[in-house]
């Protein structure tokens, strides 16, 4: 029986690149340089598959020797080099020594790979001259601690770059490359990661796009398509969050402005070359991709806004995934020695301490609360190297599952909040990008269960009696709020969010005020209270016409917006009531419904029939 690698095997082997020597461009290049003992300088776009393509190959070709991976981006100025006090083992002095950084010296022969290395400061890039130039590092010699090869990549792109390399004494000691994702190993690499599918029409699709579309949906892009379609999430979601708005899928016209926006379109392309759906979005979201990235080890973005219950859901998905809690930071409040410091070591070398909390083989997951809002440049650079490489100061995060990034978007209610922007090359390492609204986060049902009757008030206020402005300005943070002030007798209105000036949110609170008095209303506990008369009040619809009457829409609106809970509490009248609905109407409790919800609503039809 032909197994499932061997009928892939032949795909794989398709997007060997056909220069007859079986590797590309960029490999061909990598071995060159190895064999001269020259430093390679290589510019690409992001996520064309330059950093992927020396893990890889490195491995493949060259097995006696391990890739030393520094993200230039995120070093500190004493990160590769610091002189400390070190006793000298011939005198028995204490003497000063420049002790290198740990991963240089691994003890086998290395390839040195500086990645983003336009993007260190000047004294980052003053010391990545003396390696690119002479293959040393201060005192040492990189040849001689077993460098075999030394690389520096990045985007020559100023709009993410610090600087542009213009020291001609510099550039003299280079071989630069410029490439494309055409001399890359990604199509080879994805169709070895996705076995089940032949990426043949993927990749037609991909390469039927002009330059400028491919750009924007580079290979990492795409790759991050792929795993959400794998999943049965929406394809849009493998497409990253550039300053809180989804990145379009937009040619420029001849005049430079915004043409035609082809994402759906191009991503329905997609879908239909795998055989699969992209569906508009799935029940339960934030929950289930959660989960799916403690499957799949991915890294996520949730973007919503504030008070919405985002976090907390997270960290509460997390925790029943891993069977205990994780990680928690608030980048806010989070400094780069929470996260690690450099120490010298008893070998000689600079080595690092990371927190307690990243040690341990225990399975973790990290959340990264606020994560456009980090307390400094420093801190939010060494974020970036665990979210990219899963990896701290060049040590990887033992038994690391997940990594969660929550964040608000920039602007809220016509306001602007206090949020970092971000480019593409950071918001491109997410596996998925979610935009979140407050009906994705079942928060209603924690209120319920923790405030009761009283939450069931606010919530009834809050889908019948404002309108979706109103209902914008009344997060679920502000709902619990608002309870407690009624339970303590203070005035309701201190508990929404203050404007400033004695002004505070713009929601009338009367029609709260009155049900938590006590003003009769309708909800589903006075349905069913009285469900002999409302069934009747139904029939009765039902026999003057198939569409129903008011009294059908009532009981139908006050139905859909309960919450599970609820439902569950009014099983018995919930049934009867709703065999006198239209059949349309009955429908839509199923469109969108999460699993628990359909659970429910197929037990209540299947009561119906008998």
């Amino acid at each position: 029986m032909t197994t499932e690698a061997q009928r892939t095997a032949p795909s794989a082997r398709r997007h060997a690149p056909h220069d007859g020597t079986g590797v590309s461009r960029l490999e061909a290049f990598i071995d060159a340089m190895i064999d001269l003992g020259q430093t390679g300088q290589v510019f690409g776009e992001h996520g064309i598959g330059k950093t992927a393509t020396f893990f890889s190959h490195i491995a493949r070709a060259h097995p006696e020797a391990t890739l030393v991976y520094v993200p230039a981006a995120n070093l500190t100025p004493d990160d590769l080099l610091v002189g400390a006090p070190v006793r000298d083992p011939r005198s028995g002095e204490l003497v000063l020594r420049q002790l290198v950084m740990s991963a240089l010296k691994p003890g086998r022969p290395f390839v040195l790979l500086i990645d983003d290395s336009l993007q260190a400061g000047d004294t980052i890039q003053s010391q990545l001259m003396q390696i690119a130039c002479d293959w040393t590092l201060g005192e040492h010699d990189l040849r001689a601690l077993g460098c075999i090869g030394v690389f520096l990549t990045d985007n020559e792109s100023l709009s993410e770059t610090s600087a542009r390399r213009g020291d001609l004494a510099l550039l003299d000691r280079m071989v630069t490359m410029r490439i494309t994702a055409n001399d890359t190993s990604w199509r080879r690499n994805l169709a070895a990661k996705y076995r089940r599918w032949d990426l043949d029409p993927v990749f037609s699709v991909w390469a039927s796009l002009s330059p400028e579309l491919r750009a924007l949906l580079s290979p990492r892009t795409l790759d991050h398509v792929l795993a959400n379609a794998r999943e049965g999430f929406p394809l849009r979601w493998g497409l990253p969050l550039l300053d809180g708005e989804r990145l379009r899928l937009v040619e420029r016209d001849p005049d430079g402005r915004p043409g035609q926006d082809r994402t759906a379109e191009i991503l329905d392309r997609i879908a239909a070359a795998l055989g699969v759906p992209n569906p508009a979005t799935v029940p339960d979201p934030v929950r289930r991709v959660v989960r799916a990235a403690l499957r799949n080890r991915w890294t996520v973005l949730l973007q919503g806004p504030p008070g919405c219950g985002k976090t907390e859901l997270v960290r509460q998905t997390l925790r029943e995934g891993l069977g205990r809690d994780p990680l928690y930071f608030s980048l806010p409040v989070t400094n780069v020695e929470d996260l690690c410091a450099p120490v010298p070591s008893a070998d000689g070398t600079l080595d690092h301490l990371l927190a307690a909390r990243f040690t341990g083989p225990e399975p973790k997951a990290i959340v990264w609360d606020e994560y456009n809002r980090p307390k400094d440049k420093a801190a939010f650079a060494k974020l970036m190297e665990i979210t990219q490489e899963w990896s701290l100061a060049g040590r990887r995060i033992e038994n690391l599952r997940a990594q969660v990034a929550v964040q608000n978007p920039p602007y809220h209610l016509g306001r602007k909040l206090l949020v970092a922007r971000n480019n593409i090359a950071q918001a491109s390492r997410f596996t998925a990008s979610l935009t979140v609204e407050p009906e994705d986060i079942p928060a209603n049902e924690w209120l319920i269960d923790r405030y009761g009757a009283d939450a069931e008030t606010v919530l009834e206020w809050w889908k019948h009696d404002i309108d979706e402005e109103g209902r914008a300005w009344i997060t679920k943070r502000t709902m619990e709020r608002l309870i407690k002030l009624h339970r303590r007798g203070l005035p309701l209105e201190m508990a929404t969010v203050y404007l400033g000036d004695g002004e505070y949110a713009p929601v009338p609170l009367t029609a709260l005020i009155d049900r938590l008095r006590g003003r009769p209303v309708t909800g589903l506990r006075e349905l069913a209270r009285d469900v002999d008369a409302w069934e009747r009040r139904l029939r009765r619809a039902a026999e003057r016409s198939d569409e129903g009457g008011n009294d059908s829409d009532v009981v139908h609106q006050i139905i859909a917006n309960a919450e599970l809970s609820q439902l569950k509490k009014h099983r018995e009248a919930v049934t009867r009531l709703v065999a006198w609905l239209p059949p349309k109407l009955r429908a839509t409790y199923l469109v969108g419904a999460s699993e628990q919800q359909q659970r429910f609503w197929t037990q209540v039809f299947m009561a119906m029939r008998r």
